[in-house]
């Protein structure tokens, strides 16, 4: 069960089958004892196959009819199978980009919640909890945004899951952090959490408006998978980075300190634990030093 709100301060209770399912089996022994063949790679693989393959596709019907998928803000193409339509494109116009220069912006369609880093930043990715060094398994790099701020938006599978820039910039290349499944005792006591790490992976971007923004995909279990586009070194405000297959997933924002300052609703709501849901393109905060009172 989540809280989200839209940008209105319309508050909603989620629910979904598929985080109610993941609580069960991580929540318990028996569910534990479940997990380990269900993500393991040779299933994984299978699960892609077939999603990837033409007889999915009579799946596509009964998901846009259960989720109320408004296909009107999609191409109007044919798809081949349920993997390609779960990677399909907004049509011209359905989403807006905001391009005053100062305006930091949303990367995907997805909840949203904003993390001040400090020591004590913590969060939660596909229900394992990360800090910044084990996220990017590096303390030099998260030392680089101490004092900043954490934007992590959760897709969910009925979302568009493409993703983009959110400047123009020079971006490196992309590394990429192998997931781990630590097994445990099933018979161990129940609120002894298995221990995983998704699949992510990341570049720098050189802003032009915010600093050195860090941007991460991460996978989900099962058949979650991260498609990113090969590009130049020079990328702009808007442009497509990449792609999730079929999975529920989570892109991360990593923003230095003194450089954005996320939108006050966000803030409220997230310190009250509520995702905030966004549109692609969209403002969810400002430059910093372009603020014209103090903060």
């Amino acid at each position: 069960m989540h809280y989200t709100a839209d940008r209105n301060g319309n508050i909603v209770k989620e629910h979904s089958m598929q985080d109610c399912l993941l609580e069960q089996l991580y929540g318990h022994a028996a569910g534990r004892l479940l997990l380990k063949p269900l993500i393991s790679p040779k299933l994984s693989v299978l699960g892609g196959k077939i999603l990837d393959s033409r007889f999915s596709a009579f799946l596509i019907p009964l998901f846009i009819r259960h989720h109320k998928i408004n296909m009107k803000d999609y191409e109007q193409v044919t798809y081949a199978s349920y993997n390609d339509f779960f990677k399909r494109k907004l049509s011209d116009g359905a989403r807006s980009i905001e391009r005053q220069n100062n305006l930091f912006i949303s990367p995907c369609d997805s909840r949203l919640l904003v993390y001040k880093i400090d020591q004590n930043c913590r969060f939660t990715v596909k229900h394992t909890e990360y800090t910044i060094q084990s996220l990017l398994r590096s303390k030099k790099l998260a030392e680089k945004f101490a004092g900043g701020y954490a934007w992590v938006f959760r897709l969910c599978v009925d979302d568009y899951h493409r993703y983009i820039y959110v400047d123009d910039g020079e971006v490196s290349q992309n590394r990429r952090i192998p997931g781990v499944f630590h097994t445990v005792n099933p018979a161990a006591n129940d609120v002894f959490p298995i221990y995983k790490e998704n699949t992510r992976e990341y570049c720098l971007l050189k802003s032009a408006h915010f600093g050195t923004v860090l941007q991460m995909e991460a996978g989900a279990m099962l058949v979650g998978k991260i498609e990113n586009h090969k590009c130049d070194k020079k990328v702009l405000r808007g442009q497509e980075r990449g792609n999730f297959a079929f999975g529920g997933s989570t892109v991360i924002l990593l923003t230095q300190k003194d450089r954005v300052l996320p939108d006050g609703d966000l803030l409220r709501y997230s310190n009250s634990g509520i995702e905030t849901r966004v549109k692609t393109g969209e403002k969810i905060g400002k430059a910093k030093n372009n603020l014209t009172v103090p903060v």
